[in-house]
């Protein structure tokens, strides 16, 4: 049994299809004529030569019976004005499958299937797919070669695609069979601005390109002139004790460099850079505080700047959120690198600079940036710490 809710809600539809009307009705005035273009109504047969726009269901339902019968060109030349009714009302993707279908039919009208590709490269066009249209205004073109709207339409894709020579190709080709058609003309001259145009920003690209090749080699020319060591990709084996094959591996790492050990700018923003006005190398530094699983970065940090320094400033008057007991007082503090190699903890003097320690034989800069342990010195997290690793002092 139906609750009140569905009859209120047939009777809102039923009030609502008394006063709207059908799209697709008959009109009131001729709905006689109307129906008298419907086959199963049809009061006499239409003459052999009927319109078959006036009789659309005529039209299709003829067609089917009499498919059989028809050959493949007449198939092909209804698909193809299937397609371009499709494409007059921008229905590209059903205008691109009535084309593929009229080439199905395997026309031997070379020029007929040229118009076909020329169409199906249109709708291509106007979907973005560049490459498809050129591929098909090229089969167009092989076809008959003086197709006016397959050369343009060759040509613009050439220049959607960037390809601005190839679209000069196309147009120079296009104007020897068209001398005065204004639309080749047209982009002929836009692909060869936009030809111009990126040969210019290619030259740019490359000079700039150079410049700053120049300046990685300058700078790794004063890394590898200062001493300093670069932590490449490919690392000296581990336990090996022998200094003459370590400085081997390094001079090898550094030969083959280029960019590989100065990799910081991607994951911190900074990179080492040379100070054109004193030769100084500034380079960005980490300083971690394992107790506290937490860490500084400096991004400029002069090699000619003792730790101190910094110290001073990091841990001055007002100590971090994060040291609760208040111990990391410069004076309190302890600076050490890591060996990873010989698994052994160096102790940095805070009164040396960063060259002078960079310069140590053992120290060698990862993912160019130094980086520093920082303890509170004789706490029980530091001896606990240090009791784990070997330690020597600078």
């Amino acid at each position: 049994m139906a609750d009140d809710s569905d009859e209120d809600f047939m009777d809102a539809f039923m009030d609502k299809f008394k006063t709207e009307k059908y799209d697709n009705a008959f009109n009131e005035e001729n709905w006689e004529e109307e129906f008298e273009r419907i086959p199963m109504f049809m009061s006499e047969a239409p003459p052999d030569d009927f319109d078959s726009q006036k009789y659309p269901e005529l039209a299709t339902l003829q067609a089917i019976l009499h498919d059989e019968d028809r050959t493949p060109q007449e198939k092909a030349e209804d698909l193809k004005n299937e397609g371009n009714s499709y494409f007059k009302e921008k229905k590209y993707e059903k205008a691109i499958v009535s084309y593929s279908a009229a080439l199905s039919m395997k026309s031997s009208d070379g020029d007929f299937k040229a118009v076909v590709f020329s169409n199906r490269a249109a709708a291509q066009f106007y979907l973005g797919n560049m490459r498809s249209a050129l591929k098909d205004a090229m089969a167009a073109r092989k076809l008959k070669p003086d197709h006016l709207k397959a050369l343009i339409r060759g040509a613009q894709c050439c220049i959607e695609l960037r390809c601005f020579a190839e679209a000069i190709k196309w147009c120079d080709m296009a104007l020897k069979l068209h001398p005065t058609d204004k639309k080749l003309q047209e982009l002929r001259a836009a692909a060869d601005k936009q030809k111009r145009a990126a040969d210019r920003d290619a030259r740019k690209a490359k000079a700039k390109e150079k410049k700053l090749l120049a300046e990685k080699e300058a700078l790794l020319n004063a890394i590898k002139n200062k001493g300093i060591k670069l932590l490449q990709s490919t690392q000296p084996r581990r336990g090996s004790d022998s200094d003459e094959e370590e400085d081997e591996g390094s001079s090898r790492g550094l030969s083959e460099l280029r960019l590989d050990g100065l990799s910081s700018q991607e994951v911190t923003g900074a990179q080492v850079f040379i100070n054109q006005e004193d030769g100084a190398l500034y380079w960005p530094v980490l300083f971690l505080y394992p107790e506290h699983q937490q860490s500084d970065f400096i991004s400029a940090f002069c090699e000619n700047h003792c730790f101190s320094d910094h110290l001073a400033v990091m841990f001055g008057e007002e100590l971090p959120p994060w040291d609760a007991e208040q111990k990391y007082h410069p004076p309190n503090l302890q600076l050490f690198f890591e060996d990873e190699q010989k698994e052994t903890l160096f102790q940095v003097d805070p009164k040396k600079s960063l060259l002078q320690v960079l310069q140590h034989q053992r120290f060698f800069v990862k993912a160019g940036t130094p980086s520093f342990i920082v303890l509170v010195k004789d706490s029980p997290f530091c001896k606990q710490y240090l009791s784990t690793s070997k330690v020597q002092r600078l």
